[in-house]
């Protein structure tokens, strides 16, 4: 089938892909062809193949709806041209120096309205790299890894929200902190007690409404409720909606009228779409729209409109549950600033959406359809994963002028003065997998990178803030290299940070372009490792190696404690394993050793707590995003454990070895 992998090829599809233990893989041509359909290439016969190929080619000889270059880069236009004019974004109109083909564009990063001959497209040109994070208090700076949901406040809540990410930001700004890392805020089903996770949300674009504290925004605070010492989603998710309800139902015209003014119109699709969602939730149990009746699947159609005009209020609910969000965002940021945060939030970008939310309704013309995203088989997951997410489609990116895209960074942008963008590797490439079909029925789908890259820091250099790209995993070929050019930080975990002889590396051997990390969301924690909570776990869930039995990943363990123990502390003798104490300082100090451009320690770190938020591959069986602290981040911080932690970030840095913090 010549004619099928030629036309992968073209479309972006890899038919051969290396895996982690770097053997070459080969995709079927059954695979092959149900992606390629999926993606809208028609695949039944040589004749269909060929007009799918003839297609490909009109449109990559066309002119794109978006250029995306660099500051003064001359590039190639599809054809030649006689005249250039850039109009920027203050109304200047400027020639361009262009010769047949070739056009060089403006010194100046923005966005422009490109006239070429007769045709008009838009330019987006990219300054040469993206900010870094700022020294403070002259130092380099340090933050905390939070989950929004697991903090407690002053007022009694069944799962924090903004309001508690305020406080916990004005407490950790007091102990001398730069920043703290959040987990996605996105926008997820409104009221829904099942799909909760962070990073399966139905909009990137929108804020998930049940963080919102109407007492941010200058509205009566919400009944008390302290809630359970695991979170019930299936509980408190619809009775938060009900007291959002309660609230917006109480309101005066003129209060109601401020907070639903509205003019975007994706914001009032998203609206409209949780009015949908919320409608037919309650009369037949649907799961987002494409459990809807059919001729709701048109945002634009009759039906859709029709609900909007014959339900004004509930419209209104929803923009105003989305202003309260954005409000109390917008409060928690500010409270950083104010407690003298130099960087405040660092927002957190999902890889991708439900199929069934608002954005797979809103943008269909540039999401994917038909396939989901995930991971392909490798010797730590046989099977591979499947995400149950989908994301855009290349082409849909390029037909739609990147427009979606620019929205989506900007809002995560907008979070604070940073952005860790979740699987990063996605800018260059993603595991899509045919609805219907296996893990291993997936291929490899390529993305515009170095188009994505220059837009992430244009609009990076535009909010003044920084990007992390998570590149935990087997990157891409070039991937490493253009994301360091452009100055993003790469994560760099305690964990994975290991030498060719599997001992730890030592601090000074991380790489100054990165964020040196005690752990993520998906990791086990320092305590949680060093007595083995993790093992308990695997062993429980039936997870540890083929044919290992527990005493012989004990003695792994065990094993791995001592390499662990003589890269932190070549002194002091090794903690027993009921000890963890020690060794949390220890790690929070090897962290803060580093020369990384950002040090960040998890919450659950700097309290050495042994249970981690979320045991990745698990739903049920684990208490993935329910757990939450003990008593509120400033009674928490009372404790000298914390307050010593504390003290080490701020006053240990880079080469500093003695194992100890600075006098």
């Amino acid at each position: 089938m010549e004619q099928l992998h030629a036309l992968a090829e073209v479309a972006g599809v890899a038919r051969e892909w290396t895996d982690v233990e770097g053997r070459s893989q080969v995709v079927g041509d059954a695979a092959l062809a149900a992606v390629l359909t999926a993606l809208g290439h028609e695949t039944a016969s040589e004749r269909q193949i060929a007009r799918s190929l003839a297609v490909i080619d009109k449109q990559r000889r066309a002119l794109p709806a978006m250029l995306v270059a660099d500051c003064g880069a001359t590039i190639t236009l599809p054809s030649a041209v006689s005249r250039a004019e850039a109009t920027g974004e203050d109304g200047v109109t400027r020639p361009l120096a262009v010769e047949g083909d070739r056009l060089t564009v403006p010194d100046a990063p923005g966005y422009y309205d490109l006239a070429l001959g007769g045709s008009m497209v838009k330019l987006a040109v990219a300054p040469p790299r993206c900010p870094l994070p700022p020294q403070h208090r002259g130092r380099r700076p340090w933050g905390v890894s939070v989950q929004i949901p697991a903090l407690r406040g002053a007022h009694p809540s069944p799962f924090g929200s903004f309001g508690e990410l305020a406080e916990a930001a004005r407490a950790f700004g007091a102990a001398g902190a730069d920043a703290l890392a959040i987990n996605p805020v996105h926008a997820l089903f409104p009221g829904h007690g099942k799909g909760y996770s962070p990073y399966s949300p139905s909009s990137r674009l929108f804020l998930n409404g049940a963080l919102a504290d109407p007492a941010l925004a200058g509205l009566p605070p919400l009944p008390a409720d302290e809630g359970r010492p695991l979170i019930d989603w299936a509980e408190v998710l619809p009775r938060r909606l009900a007291s959002l309800r309660a609230l917006f139902g109480g309101l005066d015209p003129a209060r109601r009228a401020a907070f639903t003014a509205a003019d975007e119109p994706m914001l009032l699709r998203h609206a409209l779409f949780d009015a949908l969602d919320c409608h037919f939730r309650a009369a037949s149990g649907a799961h987002g729209w494409r459990d809807w009746p059919a001729a709701y699947h048109d945002p634009a159609g009759e039906a859709a409109l029709r609900f909007a005009a014959e339900n004004p209020d509930e419209i209104a609910f929803h923009l105003f549950v989305q202003s309260l969000a954005r409000a109390g965002l917008a409060a928690a940021q500010a409270a950083a600033k104010d407690a003298g945060m130099g960087i405040g939030l660092i927002g957190d970008l999902a890889v991708g959406v439900d199929p069934s939310g608002s954005d797979a309704w809103s943008l269909r013309h540039a999401m994917l359809g038909g396939l989901t995203i995930g991971a392909p088989p490798d010797p730590l997951g046989p099977l591979g994963q499947n995400w149950s997410i989908t994301g855009f489609s290349p082409d849909g990116l390029r037909a739609s002028g990147y427009a979606p895209w620019i929205a989506m960074i900007r809002t995560g942008l907008a979070s604070g003065g940073g952005l860790r963008i979740d699987h990063a590797f996605g800018l260059a490439r993603l595991w899509v997998i045919p609805e219907g079909g296996t893990t291993q029925d997936g291929a490899y789908l390529a993305y515009p990178f170095e188009d994505l890259i220059r837009l992430a820091t244009l609009e990076a250099d535009r909010a003044g803030a920084f990007i992390i790209a998570e590149d935990l995993g087997t990157a891409p070929y070039g991937f490493t290299g253009a994301v360091t050019a452009r100055q993003m930080l790469g994560m760099r975990v305690l964990w994975f940070e290991r030498a060719a002889d599997h001992g730890f590396i030592g601090a000074g051997d991380y790489e100054p372009l990165s964020a040196a990390m005690s752990g993520t969301h998906d990791t086990v924690t320092v305590a949680g490792w060093w007595r083995g909570r993790d093992l308990d776990w695997a062993e429980r869930l039936g997870r540890l190696p083929e044919g290992m039995s527990r005493a012989e990943a004990e003695s792994i363990r065990d094993w791995d404690r001592g390499l662990l123990w003589s890269t932190l502390d070549h002194t002091a003798a090794r903690p027993a394993p009921g000890d963890p104490g020690p060794v949390v300082d220890a790690a929070i100090t090897h962290i803060a050793r580093t020369p990384s451009a950002l040090a960040l320690v998890s919450l659950e770190d700097m309290l050495g707590l042994e249970e981690q938020p979320n045991l990745p591959g698990t739903v049920d069986v684990h208490p993935n995003w329910r757990r939450r602290l003990a008593a509120p981040v400033a009674q928490l911080m009372e404790d000298p454990d914390i307050a010593r932690r504390c003290a080490i970030l701020a006053d240990t840095g880079p080469g500093d070895n003695e194992g100890h913090t600075k006098a």
